[in-house]
């Protein structure tokens, strides 16, 4: 029986400049911002988060961002590029919109037989924007969510094996690329393996992607894909509580980190539904410490 895998939950990367990226994508990509907090590990860096409306697990895009950070280098073992989806028809919109935008190399391509865009984020991170067959055309152009994520791997046979106990099933090759996808998936269905032996190993830095966050429905379906991939003899880490969801963690062969994170209890816990990501939230752990934080970090619009 395939693990409860309900596709992309989240992706998160790192950031040289808090308020460049918070602009670029709240203004540019229209997304909204949902939470601004701070890294549980390093307090004195935000985690930002920025999503659909309603803050859907599946929508959201998070930045550690740490002022000054250099950039990190292409390679293997990495998220290559992170794909949202929108409307069919609307390309040309978001072609005109990521120019203005600021975006860096935004040019027309297709994968796998979807027309989209590729682009480049504030520190050189690749994107692309990718039309939806399952997305009505109208007036609404906005992003519906995450599509999915290009793993570039060294060899990509052992994170296929995890992805087809995950659930995903080979969905197409092109070239070097190798297509999985989730059936029945809301969103974020899609995870393309790049096979690339002689590429270097990837160096983390600003515009590098730090883990990719994979959704369950709660603690228990959590508790069976974490029992599967010790059972696979990955090396998962623990629950641990993110405030808005619950999550565990292992880095996989190819060298990329895997979260798992539950819907629930979602971004709404702390505030308001309307007024998402207005405040500086902090975990309990670090509540002590507000008045410094918010005399040291960067001051977002």
């Amino acid at each position: 029986m395939p693990l409860p895998i309900l596709g992309l939950h989240h992706v998160t990367s790192k950031a040289s400049d808090p308020r460049g990226t918070d602009r670029f994508w709240r203004q540019g990509l229209g997304l909204r911002r949902i939470k601004q907090t701070v890294n549980f590990d390093n307090p004195s860096v935000y985690h930002l988060y920025y999503g659909d409306a309603v803050a859907a697990p599946g929508s959201v895009m998070t930045y550690f961002p740490f002022p000054g950070l250099a950039r990190g280098s292409r390679g293997t073992g990495e998220v290559s590029a992170v794909a949202f989806a929108v409307p069919v028809g609307s390309l040309d919109f978001w072609e005109a919109r990521l120019g203005a935008a600021g975006a860096g190399d935004v040019m027309s391509d297709t994968w796998f037989g979807e027309a989209g865009l590729s682009f480049a984020a504030p520190d050189s991170d690749a994107f692309c924007l990718v039309e939806s067959a399952g997305l009505a055309h109208s007036e609404n152009t906005d992003i519906a969510g995450l599509r999915g994520v290009t793993l570039r791997l060294a060899d990509i046979g052992s994170t296929a094996e995890i992805l087809t106990e995950f659930g995903y099933r080979s969905a197409g090759i092109e070239g070097n690329a190798s297509r999985y996808q989730l059936p029945n998936a809301k969103t974020g269905d899609v995870v393309d393996l790049i096979a690339d032996p002689a590429a270097p190993k990837a160096v983390e830095g600003a515009g590098s992607v730090h883990h990719v966050a994979f959704g369950v429905g709660d603690l228990a379906d959590q508790d069976r894909v974490r029992s599967a991939m010790l059972a696979m003899g990955q090396k998962v880490t623990g629950v641990r509580d993110r405030d808005y969801f619950q999550s565990i963690y292992f880095r996989t062969p190819g060298g990329v980190l895997f979260e798992v994170a539950t819907e629930g209890p979602g971004f709404a816990v702390d505030e308001d539904m309307a007024h998402l990501g207005e405040t500086l939230k902090l975990p309990a752990q670090h509540a002590h410490l507000r008045a410094r934080l918010e005399a040291e970090l960067v001051p977002l619009d």
